[in-house]
């Protein structure tokens, strides 16, 4: 059985994303792996709809799930399910948030 190899960070580029907020990302099929950076200055303008699984790498974030709101430190892991009625909006809580995120992907840009 072959392993893959495994994924250097380091190597890939920042992309930018919304102000306040870049990320590095590495996709494999219909799966995606995102390095992601927010800054104090990163707002969400929409719901998110989307589903999310991670882990706070650094900082602290919080999660508006408009019912209520859930605060992810340092250390925390994330699991959103996709659709309405878990949409939500991050917001850094401290100067930088880092965070990986593994996400599936609806369809693939050429």
């Amino acid at each position: 059985m072959s392993r893959p190899d495994p994924i250097h960070f380091d190597t890939l580029s920042w992309q930018d994303g919304l102000p306040g907020a870049r990320f590095k990302l590495y996709r494999e099929g219909k799966r995606q792996l995102r390095l992601v950076e927010f800054s104090s200055e990163f707002v969400e303008p929409d719901w998110c709809e989307k589903g999310h699984t991670g882990y706070v790498l650094e900082g602290t974030l919080e999660i508006d799930f408009k019912s209520h709101k859930i605060t992810y430190p340092q250390g925390s892991d994330i699991c959103i399910p996709p659709g309405p009625d878990t949409g939500h909006k991050a917001k850094p809580l401290t100067p930088v948030v880092k965070l990986i995120l593994i996400e599936e992907v609806e369809h693939i840009q050429q």
